[in-house]
């Protein structure tokens, strides 16, 4: 004999807050801070700065990573707010939205859209790694 469980009445789900992250473009990379980098510093000392930079931006993204995975979303809003300022001062603009855009979605609570973010925030990093070097610097 089969048994029929009557479903229970479901409630209608208010629709929630959503915001929209409009990404930048694909280029990601303003050569104009690379370029006043390299005639206040000359050559070598530039790239210097920036390797030391791009480690720096590496490592928080590591932490980053850390309170993610630990799910500490408001101790994430400031870190990635910091990445997305040293990201500017040497032009990675891509890196700073996608910077930004973890710290928004961090600071709302939203682990699908922080997932997303961080993963774009990675992905950009990534590339303007490579991109970065190619930039033209002589103005």
């Amino acid at each position: 004999m089969k048994h029929v469980m009557p479903l229970p009445p479901s409630t209608p789900v208010a629709p929630a807050s959503v915001t929209v992250l409009e990404c930048g473009s694909p280029v990601g990379i303003d050569p104009a801070p690379l370029t006043l980098i390299y005639a206040d510093m000359g050559a070598d000392v530039a790239e210097d700065t920036i390797c030391r930079v791009l480690e720096d931006i590496a490592r928080r993204l590591n932490g980053l990573q850390e309170q993610r995975r630990a799910c500490q979303f408001p101790e994430l809003v400031r870190p990635a707010q910091r990445v997305g300022a040293v990201a500017r001062q040497i032009g990675l603009s891509e890196v700073s939205t996608a910077a930004d855009h973890v710290a928004t979605a961090a600071s709302q609570g939203d682990a699908i859209a922080l997932e997303a973010t961080m993963r774009r925030l990675e992905r950009g990093f990534d590339a303007a790694i490579c991109q970065i070097w190619d930039v033209d610097h002589v103005s």
